[in-house]
């Protein structure tokens, strides 16, 4: 059995108008009538001053007649589907559709010439030009494609565009669109029709999706003609089941592969789709325009410029431009331009320009740009540029601007506060900032500080004990909290711990104190407190090793002896406040 490959060749021009919808033409272009008086010119130009004279446009194959044949045309108020008659003699048919007459063969004589036996599928090669409308200029760099076939290309600087297509197919639908364009879509192996279809102008806001081919990764990965498709081809979709890519620009979609939202995706380097909803997995890369769901593995980093909800995890770095729910994984950053809800984790950093919602664990630091709810961890230190609702714990700093959880660390930092912050310096911008001035049992002048607030505050102590026979210097760190009574007269409970210097650092010499204070607002900025205190004494040195002039014996005679060197007894504390 004989089978045949046949190759069709068509060649067509497609006009697109720029900046304003498509006016209607009037219904019946065929019908009108028109006055002509040609002599010798070529058949070109007798339908170009035909078209003028009816307010239409042709559109045909430049291979369907020889376009310098010479004709005579002198006609009075004749219509246009007589003039054509005349013209071709019958041999193209006439098809009209919107402001286009479009001239085909006739169906008497359409031939098509055979190729090699070799396959039973058609190749069909469509070529034309892309011209504005309203200039006639050509238009370079426009997008032409095929929406289920998913094949596309680019006009060259003179507007020309040629695609190749296989198999049996009923139609051909081509699309061609511009960015500030209307798109036009025009149909080959059944009828022709050219319509309106979506249009955004210059001052529109622009695609959310296209935001990742301006990004840094995406210029240097993303070619400059797929960046241009992007601008051409905005709000068009398609999707199917699978597809592979060695890089970007080698893609089982081709240049369509931006524009594919894929069940599994597979890129042997790197991919760039219009997203993936099931699994995709990379050896270097994976970038999706759109949305990830469910699962997404990069040996280097992950790219999505709509909204994650899933599993994602990159060797060096996971970005999301929208929401991300699930988790991340990052050996180095995670990057989530809104909202996260759900688990980030990263050897280096996790930056989140939106809401937290849930936890954020990091080697060196953790931001989010608005409010937390959740959890932060950090061997360095945890931002929260709002509010707090959870817990921050870090190695060195906690920031949080409007404090409402709890903050762990070695400086805790907030604007406000109403939670706990447990560290050794605690600054609270509108809380407590208490200076104080008091005497106690051990050392008759202390100088503390008091920051943070009524619900937990931190204090800095030092101390000495002015006397030529029983010297004593203090140093100590503590927190309290105050129990308020009224606007002036609170209650404070507070644990502090001191180091004792008694003339030698030889001997270790700590002393932890239980206090309680009444304290008593005389007026504004100046209080007074006084309390009983519970001393804890604790050291390794023997009885009388203090240097000359230091206190021989920190605790008083009348006390209570624990195990080792451990001595309790009951003392007192007075002071004023500065507030």
């Amino acid at each position: 059995m004989i089978k045949l490959k046949l190759l069709l060749l068509l060649s067509f021009t497609i006009a697109i108008c720029k900046g304003q919808p498509l006016v209607s033409a009037p219904p019946r272009n065929l019908d009108k009538r028109v006055t002509l008086n040609i002599r010798q010119e070529p058949v070109s130009a007798v339908l170009d001053k035909m078209s003028k004279a009816g307010d239409f446009y042709f559109s045909y194959s430049g291979s369907l007649f020889k376009q310098d044949s010479i004709v005579n045309i002198d006609v009075k108020s004749a219509y246009v589907r007589d003039i054509l008659d005349q013209l071709f003699n019958g041999k193209v048919d006439y098809k009209e559709t919107g402001e286009y007459i479009i001239l085909r063969y006739a169906a008497n004589h359409l031939t098509i010439e055979p190729e090699n036996i070799t396959s039973a599928e058609q190749l069909y090669l469509i070529s034309g030009y892309i011209t504005d409308l309203k200039t006639g200029k050509r238009v370079k760099q426009a997008s032409v494609y095929e929406k289920r076939l998913l094949q596309s290309t680019l006009t060259d600087d003179n507007g020309y565009f040629k695609l190749r297509f296989k198999g049996n197919h009923s139609e051909v639908i081509l699309t061609a669109s511009k960015d500030t364009y209307r798109d036009t879509t025009l149909v080959f192996l059944s009828d022709i029709t050219v319509k309106p279809g979506s249009y955004k102008g210059a001052d529109d806001e622009v695609n959310p999706y296209n935001a990742i081919g301006s990004s840094g990764i995406g210029r240097f990965f993303i070619s400059s003609k797929q960046r241009l498709q992007n601008l051409n081809i905005p709000n068009f979709f398609a999707y199917s089941p699978f597809q592979a890519s060695f890089t970007p620009g080698l893609s089982s979609h081709g240049m369509m592969s931006s524009q594919v939202v894929n069940k599994v995706s597979l890129n042997v380097l790197g991919g760039y789709t219009a997203g993936s909803n099931g699994f995709e997995m990379a050896g270097l890369f994976n970038i999706n325009k759109g949305d990830m769901s469910k699962l997404q593995f990069a040996g280097l980093f992950n790219l999505v410029g709509g909204s994650v909800k899933g599993f994602q995890v990159a060797g060096l770095h996971n970005e999301v431009q929208g929401e991300q729910t699930g988790m991340q994984a990052a050996g180095l950053i995670n990057h989530n331009r809104k909202n996260s809800t759900g688990f980030e984790m990263a050897g280096l950093m996790n930056v989140t320009h939106g809401k937290s919602l849930g936890m954020q664990a990091a080697g060196l630091i953790n931001l989010v740009g608005k409010s937390t709810n959740g959890a932060q961890l950090a061997g360095l230190g945890n931002i929260t540029a709002r509010e707090l609702k959870g817990i921050q714990i870090a190695g060195l700093f906690n920031y949080a601007k409007n404090m409402n959880g709890v903050q762990i660390g070695l400086i805790n930092l907030s604007d406000s506060s109403s939670g706990y912050s447990i560290g050794l310096i605690n600054l609270v911008k509108h809380g407590y900032h208490q200076l104080s001035l008091s005497t106690n049992s051990i050392t008759n002048v202390n100088v503390g500080y008091k920051t943070g607030n009524a619900k937990l505050y931190s204090m800095m102590y030092i101390g000495t004990n002015i006397s030529d026979t029983a010297k004593v210097s203090s140093l100590g760190l503590g927190l309290g909290h105050d129990f308020i009574i009224s606007k002036r007269i609170s209650i404070a409970a507070e644990l502090s711990f001191h180091y004792l210097y008694l003339g030698n650092f030889d001997f270790g010499n700590t002393l932890n104190k239980l206090q309680t204070n009444l304290q008593v607002q005389l007026f504004k900025g100046i209080g007074v407190f006084a309390g009983p205190t519970y001393y804890y004494y604790n050291t390794d040195a023997p009885p009388g090793s203090s240097a000359k002039h230091y206190k021989q014996q920190v605790y008083p005679n009348k006390h209570h002896s624990f195990s080792g060197n451990n001595k309790g007894w009951l003392g007192f504390n007075a002071g004023i406040t500065i507030m």
